[in-house]
């Protein structure tokens, strides 16, 4: 293992993140709010820390090749340094007295949980909550795949790096050069989001607000700079307008980049699209049917805060136009199921992933069929496309895996004095970086109650989540660390 190479990554990356803080800055001194010396003082000990780093490190002659066992590690550890260093503009301001606090906001930020212990939202200066909807950003399609973008010198054998961050069970190389896929993913990321911002600014929402809401919306996030989510402005233009760019948010953004270079029916020829869609579609009405009449009387009204819950959670955005847990059960349980599911594979959302949920679909009737005919000879295909044993075995090992870390980390939250509804929703808003839960978590509510080692456990979940549990999980298994 080549710490020194690890090192010389996270201080390249603590460098720019304490750059990318300069934005910030620059709404603080456009609205001069008391968040300027925080944020001043943040810039210099993250890029400063950042410098260190790389200094100490020098950068080694001969073969920069990174293998597996090193791009975990630097991936696992650079996520929780941006963590570390991004919770100190949160704890050096006035709203944070906490660095627990600090540090859940910061996590639940950069891994687009959407989770938050701030309570007076609204309240809180302008340039914090600029900070708190832009890191969400950084962290949808990944600060380390960014770095490659921008940083080419790191895309020597960097595929590691972006094995271990993309969101996907098998990574997809639109281009050549690695550098070159990040640069694209990026650039429709980009584009979606100030289309977002345009389409807001349509209807009326005022720059700032609709800046922070497609930073939240197009990395799947959920953060709001409005105490009561997107439901503040009662508007069925602005709940649309977002529902549609969570769906492509929840895409595969290979996808987007094929129909972009005129692939028109890419959409309908993948297999995963067409479920996530699919689920979307089916599940909307299946809720639009039980809140009608139960809870709205108008057949629109049901249809569009059905399509907005389902979609938010299904893509575990986690914006909310409506408290849920006053939905009849069989609506609460579906958006349950929705935070387990989660959206595309290759998008900025997640959970489960609906790629996944395919695949084991698939698995567990070919093992059926081989009860009935024990002689046959059939594989698991996406696409046409046969699944190698080697990624059937890492899916279904990352399924039983995700569901075990959710049962003990929900046993150990309930263990710290919290009830079981809101051990099991908190957990599941985290670890599928959702944001909103059941229970005194739910879509009204916040995360600030919880005991502060419930907290931390929580934070842990959310990186668990975002980068796919085995990156964080294998580096607690003894055999990684032998020769």
């Amino acid at each position: 293992m080549r710490w020194q190479f690890i090192a010389r990554i996270i201080g390249i990356l603590l460098f720019f993140l304490g750059l990318s803080m300069v934005a910030p800055l620059l709404v603080s001194l456009h609205y001069d709010d008391l968040s300027r010396d925080s944020f001043i003082r943040s810039i210099v000990i993250t890029t400063v820390a950042g410098l260190i780093l790389i200094i100490l490190s020098k950068k080694q002659g001969g073969d920069d090749y990174i293998n597996q066992k090193e791009g975990m590690t630097a991936v696992a550890l650079a996520w929780t340094g941006i963590g570390l260093f991004g919770a100190l503009p949160f704890y050096l301001s006035p709203e944070f007295t906490s660095f627990t606090d600090a540090f859940f906001e910061s996590v639940s930020g950069f891994t687009t949980t959407g989770s938050s212990v701030m309570i007076t939202i609204e309240g809180t200066t302008k340039s914090l909550l600029f900070w708190r909807s832009f890191i969400q950003w950084l962290g949808g399609m990944g600060i380390i795949v960014l770095s490659l973008a921008i940083l080419p010198f790191l895309g020597v054998g960097g595929i590691q790096l972006y094995k271990a961050e993309v969101p996907s069970p098998v990574p997809d190389k639109l281009a050549p050069r690695l550098s070159d896929s990040a640069k694209i993913l990026w650039g429709v990321y980009a584009v979606f989001t100030l289309l977002e911002i345009i389409f807001l600014l349509g209807g009326g929402m005022p720059l700032f607000e609709a800046a922070c809401h497609a930073f939240t919306t197009m990395p799947t996030g959920g953060f709001s700079p409005k105490n009561a989510s997107i439901a503040h402005y009662n508007s069925a233009y602005f709940d649309y307008v977002i529902v549609i760019f969570m769906i492509l948010a929840g895409i595969n953004f290979s996808l987007h980049y094929q129909m972009l270079r005129g692939k028109t029916l890419a959409f309908w020829e993948d297999m995963e699209c067409r479920f996530f869609l699919g689920l979307v579609l089916v599940l909307t009405l299946v809720m639009t049917w039980d809140i009608y009449g139960s809870v709205y009387t108008s057949i629109k009204d049901a249809f569009r805060f059905a399509s907005f819950q389902v979609v938010s959670i299904l893509t575990t955005t986690g914006f909310a136009t409506a408290d849920y847990e006053k939905f009849p059960g069989l609506s609460q349980v579906i958006l349950f199921v929705c935070m387990f599911i989660g959206a595309s594979a290759g998008s900025t959302g997640g959970g489960m992933k609906c790629a996944r949920i395919i695949v084991c679909y698939k698995y567990c009737y070919r093992e059926l069929f081989k009860i009935i005919h024990p002689r046959s000879i059939n594989h698991v295909k996406i696409n046409n496309t046969v699944i190698p044993d080697k990624v059937l075995r890492s899916i279904m090992g990352f399924l039983a895996l995700y569901i075990g870390l959710f049962i003990v980390s929900s046993i150990l939250l309930a263990g710290m004095g919290v009830d079981m509804m809101t051990a099991l929703g908190a957990v599941a808003a985290c670890i599928g970086n959702i944001g909103p839960g059941f229970g005194t978590v739910g879509p009204t509510e916040n995360f600030a109650h919880l005991p502060v080692m419930g907290k931390w456990l929580l934070a842990w979940c959310m990186l668990l989540g975002r980068l796919e549990i085995y990156t964080v999980i294998i580096l607690f298994v003894p055999e990684f660390w032998r020769k």
